[in-house]
């Protein structure tokens, strides 16, 4: 369920990526940015700056309810938070084709509300693992469950394409639709399956309950009691900040990539609108394989003693962020230069694969290092991690608005290269797998 609640999450931020180069007027595009760019004309006038507006304005709204989501996961479950989200977004999506033919404005600010309401998943499902996963599956349990975001976008991305190119609904506005409500009935199935805890799982065995309960540090000790969060110490803590730092590293080059890869493909590479969808789906196919075996990779390393769990979590991160830094920085600006389209692909596509690994890594730690805290934790470090979602856009519609070619694309990859390049630097000098003591009783 948690699989595919993210699946949800993803396909309901991403499908704009896709639905909006149908929404926008190429013709205005193209005398905008002094480009050739061709292509069906769209309904709004919107020029690179106000594309990247309405792009990064989801992420202004989720970094807002990061913090909060984990602390309200952490004191009361996950279950109701999570849901909750998610059908906020659902309802949301399917108002977006009245929103955009009202007024810009009004949808920006739907987009701001979606990024609210789906700003409080992540906490609320680390804190639910923060009760549920015993220590030796950690890896796979997350990473499983967080392979849902790329399969949501596998998904979303080439069928979003498929619809703007019909007539079904209107075209474009059928994206919106149709992932909305699929958003609102997998919310009917999560609140009559899910649980928070395992002790208030109905169909759970003795068996079970016992091993979880005698491996995961408990959030409360009894049912009405208040949870003290350790702020201070969580605040000061190197250990969060080296989690934070590389969320934020690792997030810079993913999010650039989730809502900026349509626009390459179509203004670079020139590929169309329903080509285009299914290859922006392509990279996240591969990643999604490869958090799965990278999950498990990292479970049977530290099952068997071949690694103990800091080792684990820096070599995985390692490998998560260093190799695209290799494939954004000299892999991409070589295929570029000759506008390469399998080759850019294929870098892209390479160095997705190897960011998979990255689940295992930081995106696991918050676990490790404070159980009891996990919502909070990743509340903390999403919320940092959030600003490249607005930020990224943003840089990329400075970069291109007056000039669509592939050497200011050149540009915006660099930069995502030197990002990951100081995570991997910063995580492998600060992080830990060990429990903090203030995550003891």
């Amino acid at each position: 369920m948690a699989f595919f609640g993210f699946m949800n999450v993803y396909a309901l931020r991403v499908n704009l990526s896709v639905a909006i180069l149908s929404m926008v007027n190429s013709t205005y595009m193209a005398s905008h940015n002094n480009s050739n760019i061709s292509g069906d004309t769209g309904e709004f006038n919107w020029d690179a700056h106000k594309r990247s507006l309405v792009l990064g304005a989801f992420f202004y709204g989720y970094i807002l309810t990061q913090l909060p989501g984990g602390y309200l996961a952490s004191r009361f479950g996950g279950k109701w938070l999570f849901g909750g989200g998610v059908l906020c977004t659902s309802v949301l999506t399917l108002l977006t084709p009245v929103a955009a033919r009202t007024s810009f404005a009004l949808l920006i600010v739907v987009r701001v509300l979606e990024g609210i309401g789906e700003g409080v998943t992540f906490p609320a499902m680390h804190a639910m693992w923060g009760s549920w996963a015993p220590p030796v599956d950690r890896s796979r349990l997350v990473s499983v469950t967080y392979a849902g975001s790329q399969f949501g976008t596998v998904v979303a991305q080439p069928i979003s394409g498929i619809l703007c190119a019909s007539t079904f609904l209107g075209g474009w506005p059928s994206v919106f639709y149709v992932f909305g409500s699929l958003g609102v009935l997998w919310c009917i199935v999560w609140f009559i399956f899910a649980h928070s805890t395992p002790d208030k799982h109905p169909r759970i065995s003795p068996a079970e309950l016992h091993f979880i309960q005698s491996n995961v540090e408990p959030v409360f000790s009894s049912k009405d009691e208040v949870l003290s969060v350790p702020w201070w110490e969580i605040a000061t803590s190197k250990r969060v900040w080296a989690i934070s730092i590389a969320h934020f590293c690792n997030n810079w080059g993913f999010y650039t990539l989730l809502t900026c890869l349509p626009t390459y493909l179509k203004d670079v590479l020139k590929f169309d609108i329903q080509q285009d969808g299914f290859m922006s789906a392509l990279p996240y196919l591969v990643m999604w394989i490869t958090i799965n075996l990278f999950g498990l990779l990292a479970d049977y390393l530290r099952q068997h003693n071949i690694l103990n769990t800091t080792q684990t979590r820096k070599t995985m991160n390692a490998i998560g962020l260093s190799f695209p830094f290799c494939c954004y920085f000299p892999g991409l600006q070589l295929v570029t230069l000759g506008c390469n389209k399998a080759a850019a692909i294929s870098m892209i596509c390479l160095a997705t694969a190897f960011s998979g690994a990255a689940f295992s890594g930081f995106n696991t730690n918050h676990v490790d290092i404070g159980s009891r805290y996990a919502g909070i934790l990743m509340g903390i470090t999403n919320t940092w991690a959030t600003i490249p979602g607005f930020a990224g856009p943003a840089v990329v519609g400075l970069l291109t608005e007056h000039n669509v070619s592939k050497d200011q694309w050149q540009i915006v990859f660099y930069i995502s290269a030197a990002v990951y390049l100081f995570g991997v630097v910063a995580y492998t000098l600060l992080g830990t797998g060990k429990e903090q003591p203030w995550n003891k009783r």
